[in-house]
């Protein structure tokens, strides 16, 4: 997600001498300068971040606690603008590991991110003012699209919709392309049907400013083939499987929230 945050902002104009990226792999840092030129690189988290006026830690949960500690003396002093992608940390608990004056701002960007078609939600602390959640969306929206959350309990139904959303789409797309294989289409055929209806339907469904209800009505006349295959779906008792499974992943999001603040 860090690189793709790295070439996103760079796509949008920002000048490679303002990002400055930390990493412990050597590896890591020679693919960050052969890819993104110009960047500042570094294999120390205060050196990355002395004198920045936003930091962005997109490190793993359990991670957090460590680097923030160590970055806690700086963000003191500076009280930087700090954008936490770490799935799981509370915005209260990354403060309290920073510091109680540091405005932080929690991010949950999705997998598309990595082509500039994500959608991030946003939560701000109170102590965010309003040029700083402007900064925090400009920053996130260099990878797609952004909403506020204003509860941050809501953040974990967020992480069950969008942030784990990616995963049921592939596989709605992997179903498909099974279910036509299984009719007789060749798996090329059967890939390229299967991704390109996918792809199609949700560009039609953000651009028409339809309800998706209304869509699928649009699709379905009385007794044709689409109503046959929903007249399936639906007596599979769908709408209340995909409400007990995003309901699974948000218990899962705070189970998870729990274990990280321990």
């Amino acid at each position: 997600m860090a690189r793709a945050l790295i070439g996103g902002l760079l796509r949008h104009g920002w000048p490679a001498q303002r990002i400055r990226v930390a990493d412990p792999d050597p590896t890591a840092r020679d693919y960050l300068r052969a890819h993104f030129p110009g960047i500042g690189v570094f294999d120390d988290n205060p050196e990355a971040v002395r004198g920045a006026a936003a930091w962005v830690l997109a490190v793993k949960p359990q991670q957090m606690t460590e680097v923030a500690s160590s970055l806690a003396p700086i963000a003191r002093a500076s009280s930087p603008l700090v954008i936490s992608i770490a799935g799981g940390i509370r915005a209260d608990d990354l403060a309290a590991w920073l510091g109680p004056t540091v405005p932080v701002v929690r991010s949950m960007p999705n997998r598309p991110a990595l082509i500039g078609a994500g959608i991030t939600a946003l939560f701000a602390r109170a102590d965010v003012d309003p040029s700083q959640r402007e900064r925090a969306a400009a920053i996130m929206g260099a990878v797609g699209e952004h909403v506020w959350v204003e509860d941050e309990a809501l953040m974990d139904p967020v992480t069950a919709v969008s942030g784990s959303g990616p995963a049921y789409v592939f596989l709605l797309v992997e179903m498909l392309e099974s279910a036509a294989r299984a009719e007789g289409l060749d798996p090329p055929t059967a890939r390229r049907l299967a991704v390109e209806t996918v792809f199609g339907s949700a560009r039609l469904a953000r651009e028409s400013g339809d309800d998706p209800a209304v869509l699928r009505e649009q699709v379905t006349s009385r007794g044709g083939t689409t109503a046959a295959a929903l007249e399936v779906l639906e007596r599979s008792g769908i709408r209340d499987t995909f409400v007990r499974a995003i309901h699974a992943a948000t218990e899962r999001s705070r189970h998870l929230a729990a274990e990280f603040r321990k």
